[in-house]
């Protein structure tokens, strides 16, 4: 992702904020520390993507959750042959 200074984004703010609303987002920096990041409004949030562990300690796995309906599928095979 580009990084550009303020000086530079004052100068050129419309030309980069139509590159941003084509997706091209970019980071306006302040003596080289990035302050603030550009991005076009319908562009997707970091947040809004799935993540790994978001309902970690909300339920928990049966130990022999392995073996859970085993009788009752073992049965339905079964009882399937003539």
């Amino acid at each position: 992702m580009r990084s550009v200074n303020i000086h530079e984004a004052k100068t050129q703010l419309s030309r980069l904020v139509e590159e941003a609303a084509r997706g091209e987002s970019f980071i306006i920096a302040k003596a080289g520390k990035p302050m603030v990041k550009v991005v076009a409004i319908d562009a997707p949030v970091a947040d809004a993507r799935r993540r790994l562990g978001f309902l970690a300690g909300r339920f928990s796995v049966p130990d022999d959750f392995d073996r859970m309906g085993g009788v009752e599928i073992e049965a339905s095979f079964e009882g399937g042959k003539g």
